[in-house]
């Protein structure tokens, strides 16, 4: 398993703040500047699948595609599910496909037992490659729990999103993407997230922030032990 950078999620979102909004400024109805950041790498190395037979790029041409690195005791990446979770069920009868990896930080992180329970448990429905080499991990060049790649029809990186926040802007490149597929209108609303408990948005400003063990102690263990 590579050397992981435990610091990396408490800079993260701020950097990724700070980049979008030079990048993008004001989101909303105006055009994105998404340029191809390299094509869709492969999906091969994933050693399984949940909620879906093994997808190869060929299974995903024609379609936009959202990758969500994430590993089931990230209490940033919990945080981010809400708004996957409602992008997945939006925009999937318009052709948006959205491949979670589950790409383990800790050894029990690759026990599929304990993916399946947490796929169940947070009721994900979208297909999830077990990444539990780090093959796909090392394909894409990530260095992050949470991350997301926004893959267009073509097989082209168009865009992609480290750590929490900016949930607009990154439902604006799914909507752009989607449109560019020329398949009909799609829209500017947004969706509608209602999260509490470790999934709620976090209070960057109080003395809560949520920690990987406060939460892994908290919920992983008690419903371990209820199953």
């Amino acid at each position: 398993m590579p050397e992981i950078n435990h610091h990396r999620r408490r800079f993260v979102r701020a950097a990724a703040m700070t980049i979008a909004a030079s990048q993008f400024g004001s989101i909303g109805s105006a055009k994105l500047l998404l340029a191809a950041e390299g094509d869709l790498p492969s999906l091969a190395g994933a050693t399984g699948w949940l909620n879906s037979r093994p997808l190869m790029r060929a299974d995903l041409r024609g379609k936009v595609v959202l990758i969500d690195f994430w590993t089931y005791t990230c209490i940033n990446w919990r945080r981010t599910l809400p708004y996957v979770r409602a992008w997945a069920e939006k925009y999937k009868d318009h052709g948006l496909v959205v491949i979670g990896v589950s790409t383990p930080e800790f050894s029990f992180e690759k026990d599929i037992d304990n993916v399946r329970w947490a796929v169940k448990d947070m009721r994900i429905d979208y297909p999830v490659a077990i990444d539990n080499d780090y093959s796909i991990w090392r394909a894409f060049n990530n260095e992050y729990w949470p991350a997301l790649y926004f893959v267009d029809a073509r097989g082209h990186i168009r865009h992609h999103q480290f750590g929490e926040g900016d949930y607009e802007q990154s439902e604006s490149v799914i909507q752009q993407l989607l449109t560019e597929t020329g398949t009909g209108a799609i829209g500017h609303d947004r969706v509608s997230v209602d999260a509490s408990g470790v999934e709620a948005a976090a209070d960057w400003g109080g003395s809560h922030t949520g920690t990987k063990k406060h939460w892994y102690n908290r919920h992983f263990n008690r419903s371990m032990d209820m199953r």
